[in-house]
């Protein structure tokens, strides 16, 4: 994943990463977990863009993210946990569609870490989540 720098500039520290909010950590988190799961999928499958369409929504719905961070909770370390727990408890004016309150919370959550992870650029612990979470639903 190192070659994704090459890509994408990463420039903020680890300590103004820390200063933003959860909220813009899960809108970093949403696309880059939505990212690895398509690449996934179009690297071990042979759908078609709409089927590709219909397996992705599978894993990145509130729903399955929510079911996701519960299953890797007692995996994290405490940073993480307290990544996840700022951003569950973030404040979000937003209401889901299709989930409760409590799943999207769960989901804006994972997203966050996943965002943090990123951000910060934890490449190795990052491919580690996410590695686990597409096995999940394998």
């Amino acid at each position: 994943m190192e070659e994704m720098e090459e890509i994408i500039d990463l420039t903020k520290s680890e300590e103004e990463i820390n200063l933003q909010s959860p909220l813009t950590w899960a809108y970093i988190g949403d696309c880059v977990y939505e990212l690895y799961i398509r690449t996934k999928l179009v690297n071990n499958t042979c759908l078609k863009p709409h089927n590709l369409h219909i397996e992705t929504i599978k894993y990145v719905k509130a729903q399955a993210q929510a079911e996701i961070l519960k299953k890797i909770q007692d995996k994290l370390t405490e940073e993480e946990k307290d990544i996840v727990r700022r951003g569950r408890n973030t404040e979000n004016h937003h209401l889901p569609k299709n989930s409760n309150i409590q799943e999207y919370m769960h989901a804006t959550a994972f997203e966050a870490l996943i965002g943090y992870l990123y951000l910060t650029k934890k490449f190795k612990r990052l491919k580690e989540i996410l590695d686990f979470t597409f096995y999940i639903f394998s």
